[in-house]
């Protein structure tokens, strides 16, 4: 699809760096510039910098509709780009498991996702993140492999498995759901589970062989869910600098401390706390320790939870946490900010806070309401 042509867009409200003001911006070749275009009034609009979601998984849904029923998976992320478009994202990081969960959280998913990748023609900007269960150690080698071969520049370790069931020779609660969702017998599924978490003692050894691999590919790592500042300090000695979803605050201190990047889920500050019971997002906002807020389950959220913290820490604080601080986190220079010369990557929201019209690269990926008519008039 071709860029826009080159437009001016006034009387609206852009968000700069240090706030909201009343101005004007150009985009003209997948830019933004300073000069020239057709003008278009965009008074009673907000201009934003376009979202930046690090983490989400909730493309799952559009390669699944229902439980086993993988649809096509171009398919999947034409609808997903559609999502993506009405959610204000221009760029979006699906994380994708490497696991022994199964079905699309397994390694033959996640091939065929890269494939589908590499084939998309989105318009929003789409990467992928690796999420690898750290006791998978007989598949560690295959893994870094694929990360080499898809080009893949980010992976997060996960440790999902039910520890302390395990440890104590019961059944881990829910078993047979997962067992089914994998398209495994109970009982095969319960047994992967125990020869996983025998691996233990073997981990430290595997991930370090493993991780100086990664980082001799250039690939960012980050660690999902540390509990404690010893889980955070043990990663971080695998070269893992990047701190996912910290499940206290002993754990987002210890990593902004030693100069580390947190994020945290849009979902949490929405509803107010974690769903599992973890730290509460707007906690750890509040006490200066989170760089960036990402989709985690739900799209939407992001530009919710940004609206939501607007009135207490400002526009340019409150929405930088889904551009411009998920842009300095990956170190991409190029967007995350309005400023002449950086993508046209823009979220235009009415003064209700609805998202009426995204621009990710100079091409629109969602337009609607009123906004529509005024652009395309």
């Amino acid at each position: 699809m071709p860029d826009l042509p080159p437009l001016r867009l006034t009387g609206g409200e852009i968000l700069f760096a240090d706030g909201l003001r009343r101005d004007a911006i150009s985009i003209a070749e997948g830019r933004i510039g300073e000069h020239g275009g057709r003008e278009i009034d965009l008074t009673g609009w907000r201009i934003l910098p376009g979202i930046i979601d690090l983490h989400g998984d909730g493309f799952e849904r559009h390669m699944a509709p229902r439980r086993g029923a993988v649809d096509t998976p171009a398919a999947g992320l034409s609808g997903l780009d559609a999502e993506c478009g009405a959610a204000g994202i221009t760029t979006a990081v699906l994380a994708q498991f490497w696991s022994w969960e199964g079905g699309m959280r397994g390694p033959d998913f996640a091939r065929t996702l890269a494939a589908a990748l590499h084939g998309a023609r989105t318009l929003t900007q789409m990467h992928l993140q690796l999420r690898v269960e750290t006791h998978m150690i007989d598949t560690l080698d295959a893994m870094v492999a694929f990360v080499q071969r898809a080009g893949i520049s980010y992976v997060v370790w996960n440790d999902h498995l039910p520890h302390k069931h395990l440890s104590q020779g019961k059944r881990p609660p829910g078993l047979t759901g997962q067992a089914l969702k994998a398209g495994r017998a109970p009982e095969d599924h319960a047994r992967l589970l125990e020869r996983l978490h025998a691996n233990g003692p073997d981990l430290a050894d595997a991930l370090g062989r493993v991780a100086g691999q990664l980082a001799a590919q250039g690939v960012r790592m980050g660690s999902h869910d540390d509990h404690t500042a010893a889980d955070r300090a043990r990663f971080r000695a695998l070269g893992a600098d990047l701190c996912e979803f910290p499940e206290t605050l002993d754990a987002a201190r210890a990593a902004k401390a030693a100069d580390e990047p947190v994020i945290m889920g849009a979902p949490n500050v929405v509803r107010g706390a974690s769903h599992s019971g973890k730290v509460a997002a707007e906690a750890l906002i509040e006490a200066g320790l989170v760089d960036a807020l990402v989709s985690d389950y739900h799209y939407p959220t992001l530009a919710r939870a940004a609206l939501k913290l607007a009135p207490r820490i400002g526009w340019a604080a409150a929405w930088g946490l889904v551009s411009s601080g998920p842009a300095r986190v990956m170190g991409w220079h190029d967007r995350g900010r309005i400023a002449p010369g950086a993508r046209a990557d823009l979220t235009i929201m009415d003064e209700q806070g609805a998202i009426c019209g995204t621009i990710a690269g100079g091409r629109v990926s969602h337009l609607a309401g009123a906004l529509a008519a005024r652009m395309l008039s």
